[in-house]
């Protein structure tokens, strides 16, 4: 299957080379070319990660031409998230498991390639470049580890850590070999230091989320800012008393933004573990769930913002947040912009905190459970107007047909569906809308510097989930209640296809399959190296065999909880589309000056359904856009569909698209190289089960034209 599309990629551009040189020598075509050379040398095109290029050569008037230039097939499957850098030429990638790349800019050939030796399991969405004089480095996450290669060469730079790497796993205060993190986002480089966060389990145990400074040239960790708070701290007690030694997350996994100027490094956190019962957590437990500015020399906290006071449902901030410079009462101020999973803006003075928005603190309701204790307020900013509906309603439900109509219905009367930040109860379903992956998600927004628009790519999809008492479990079965359940579910059916079921797993994958998975985890799986070897033996046999295996007494106990999720559910119709009604992903541009939607429209469709006359409903989408001086927004992101879109960023109007080999489930980049823009996006694919995955970077440029005598 994966040779045949690719087979109709490469005949589909065959077609699209023909018309495209038919137009232009008929004059239709003007190609203005520039002589410019622009990089894309950061993660989100720059350190205040805008998304924004100045480019202009691909323009309205053109885009219609686009053609693809060259395409680098990594010859994997697993799936592609990775938004590449390119430096003076050369474009820098990751393949599905993890082996780096250099190709050149212009063509897609290979330069070098880097195999670490380790297969890669985890989503690695992009790299660091550094440079010094002849010095030219890339810093990039290998799972635990923190590379620094040879950008030259590919090969690891010898004084760098030990033999060229850093493992992440140490200076966490914790047993090293049990701690459970992976550098799915990139470090952001300020002066000679790389500062990462890392992705850590929802579940205990769980490393905790420090930020960390390592120095690029020796890797010495050279400062680490604690996000739960040691004694001693700021927001030490906002915590139970010994929770710094036991609580885990509270982590950066979703990237960073820099102000250079004034050495302020600005740093959006996740919730805490465990995600949906914080009784072990009692209090509002900063730096959970915040945005943070600290010194990027020191670690310092200079202000925070937390936007959710003591989790409980899992909202992360999702993606790096954006500076820019806005306008309030007729003055420039320079800002940093937020988004959120539940679909709200913040905006803040970027070197006081003070809100630029008006905060209000709404009252919501208390938790139901023994020893839990949910927070009494949680503040809203009053504009703009959120980019995803915030409750769900019976007018709002699937009408697809009358019979998912009516099944939608029943399940909506029995749940719990009072809007945001309601806590879990036992029992009962809860609605969860904007769903747990979020409204706007990791790909991050787009801002136009000229005009303060700000492009946000929304999911609207409802999720349920519910809680179940833990009845003190023991044995292997215990293993799979404390680690698994959280996504699995309690009787391991999942929620497929996203969250595939484990019942007959052993039909399916091999013992040792599952035990790799389970040790280093895979796609949106951690891993679980706090497992000892009878644990981890333990469980994989209660996954193929039901059964419960006491285990050696010398185990590393878990930490129990009283009450555990019955797992993420999607809230999915029979035949297996939105149980709600449409849109189910919207583009969204908004005026960050006053609020104003400048225009919103649905975004992707299912060609399944697109075929029967349902068009335009949206879709889920992961990805972020891109937005240029020529007027254009692109954008992949659309899962169903495969599309790589361009959009006029006026309007919103469709401009141009083409279908991808594989899903473009990434953020694009754009560049020029000797006076030809390029834009690349790597297309991975690898969602869900339906679809297939695969690791192909396809980039996409206007007619070569030769200046001297105007022909191709």
């Amino acid at each position: 299957m994966r040779s045949s599309r690719l087979l109709s990629f490469f005949l589909l551009t065959t077609v699209v080379l023909a018309t495209t040189f038919t137009l232009h020598s008929a004059g239709t075509h003007p190609n203005n070319v520039s002589d410019e050379s622009r990089d894309w040398p950061v993660y989100g095109g720059s350190a205040e990660y805008q998304h924004y290029s100045p480019l202009a050569q691909i323009n309205r008037s053109n885009v219609k031409q686009l053609q693809v230039a060259w395409t680098y097939d990594t010859g994997e499957q697993g799936g592609l998230q990775t938004s590449p850098l390119e430096v003076g030429g050369v474009l820098y990638g990751i393949t599905p498991t993890q082996k780096i790349v250099a190709l050149e800019a212009a063509t897609g050939k290979l330069v070098w390639k880097f195999d670490s030796g380790i297969k890669g399991m985890q989503p690695d969405r992009g790299l660091s470049y550094w440079s010094d004089k002849d010095d030219k480095r890339i810093l990039v996450g290998v799972m635990n580890f923190l590379y620094a290669l040879d950008a030259t060469t590919g090969k690891p730079v010898p004084g760098f850590g030990a033999n060229g790497r850093v493992d992440l796993q140490e200076n966490l205060g914790r047993e090293p070999r049990f701690q459970s993190i992976a550098l799915t986002s990139p470090g952001m480089i300020y002066k000679d230091l790389i500062i990462v966060g890392g992705r850590n389990p929802e579940t205990l145990p769980a490393p905790p989320g420090d930020i960390r400074a390592y120095d690029v040239r020796t890797g010495k960790l050279r400062w680490s800012f604690h996000t739960i708070p040691h004694p001693g701290e700021f927001g030490y007690d906002t915590w139970p008393k010994d929770a710094w030694k036991t609580s885990g997350a509270a982590n950066n996994w979703a990237g960073m933004a820099l102000d250079r100027q004034h050495g302020i490094v600005y740093i959006p956190t996740g919730s805490a573990a465990f995600d949906f019962f914080g009784g072990d957590r009692i209090g509002d437990d900063l730096f959970a769930n915040c945005l943070l500015a600290l010194n990027a020399d020191t670690g310092e906290r200079i202000w925070h913002f937390q936007s959710v006071h003591h989790d409980l449902w899992d909202r992360d901030f999702p993606s790096a947040p954006v500076l820019t410079t806005l306008k309030r009462d007729g003055k420039p101020v320079d800002a940093v912009v937020q988004t959120s999973k539940q679909g709200f803006l913040f905006m803040f003075d970027r070197m006081t905190g003070k809100a630029l928005v008006p905060i209000e603190n709404r009252k919501y309701p208390a938790s139901t459970l023994t020893g839990e204790a949910a927070a009494t307020e949680q503040g809203l900013p009053t504009w703009p107007a959120p980019y995803a509906r915030q409750i769900l309603t019976e007018d709002t439900l699937t009408t697809r047909t009358p019979e998912a109509h009516k099944w939608a219905l029943d399940r909506f009367r029995a749940s719990i569906h009072e809007g945001q930040y309601v806590p879990f109860r036992v029992g009962t379903e809860t609605i969860v809308f904007p769903g747990f992956d979020g409204a706007a998600e990791w790909g991050g927004p787009a801002v136009d510097t000229d005009t303060n628009v700000i492009y946000v790519n929304s999911n609207e999809m409802a999720w349920t989930a519910s809680l179940f008492e833990d009845k003190g479990e023991r044995g292997a079965k215990a293993i799979y209640l404390s680690q698994c359940a959280v996504c699995h579910g309690e009787n391991m059916h999942g929620a497929p296809p996203d969250i595939p079921s484990l019942a007959g797993i052993g039909d399916r994958r091999s013992p040792a399959d599952i035990t790799t998975t389970v040790r280093g985890g895979k796609g949106r799986m951690p891993g679980f190296p706090n497992l000892y070897e009878d644990q981890l033996n333990g469980l994989v046999e209660f996954l193929l065999t039901g059964e419960n295996k006491e285990l050696a007494s010398n185990g590393q106990p878990l930490p129990g909880m009283k009450y555990r999720i019955t797992g993420y559910r999607r809230f999915l119709d029979p035949d297996g589309y939105p149980a709600i009604a449409p849109p189910w992903g919207t583009l969204n541009a908004i005026d960050l000056n006053n609020g104003e939607y400048k225009w919103k429209i649905n975004f992707g469709e299912y060609p399944d359904l697109a075929a029967k006359g349902m068009k335009n409903t949206g879709s889920e989408n992961y990805g972020g856009p891109v937005v240029t001086a020529g007027g254009l927004l692109f954008i992949g992101a659309t899962n169903y569909d495969r599309k790589f879109h361009v959009f006029d960023k006026s309007t919103g109007e469709l401009l141009w698209e083409t279908t991808l080999p594989f899903a473009g489930n990434a953020t694009p980049i754009t560049y020029a190289v000797n006076g030809r823009q390029y834009v690349v996006i790597a297309a991975g694919g690898g969602k869900d089960s339906r679809w297939p995955s695969g690791g192909v970077y396809v980039a996409f440029a206007l007619p070569q034209t030769d200046k001297a005598s105007g022909q191709k």
